[in-house]
């Protein structure tokens, strides 16, 4: 079953410049693996070595953030949108001085 995956900018070069492909899965996880095989070196920039999410990217499934579901093993079907994104840090912080 395929499933359309949504590639942020920083990792489209890996996904030969897309910022949509399709993917086989009936998991999270299942999708992350065909992904890989198709785009070797994204499941890394996914992924900690021991399998998990990475804690500064977020994955949402249909609009609905994987971390409040079943993470990799929140179920897929034809047709449905898995969207990733990295998370954003930084800003301006203000150093006060006290004369």
């Amino acid at each position: 079953m395929s499933v359309n995956v949504k590639i942020p900018t920083p990792m489209r070069k890996i996904a030969g410049d897309q910022d949509s492909v399709s993917a086989e899965g009936g998991t999270l996880r299942e999708c992350i693996d065909s992904l890989e095989a198709s785009y070797p070196g994204l499941k890394e920039r996914l992924c900690e070595d021991g399998g998990e999410l990475r804690r500064f990217v977020n994955v949402y499934v249909n609009g609905d953030d994987v971390r409040f579901l079943q993470g990799l093993q929140t179920p897929l079907k034809a047709g449905d949108e898995v969207s990733i994104v990295p998370a954003v840090a930084g800003g301006v912080g203000c150093i006060f001085f006290m004369a």
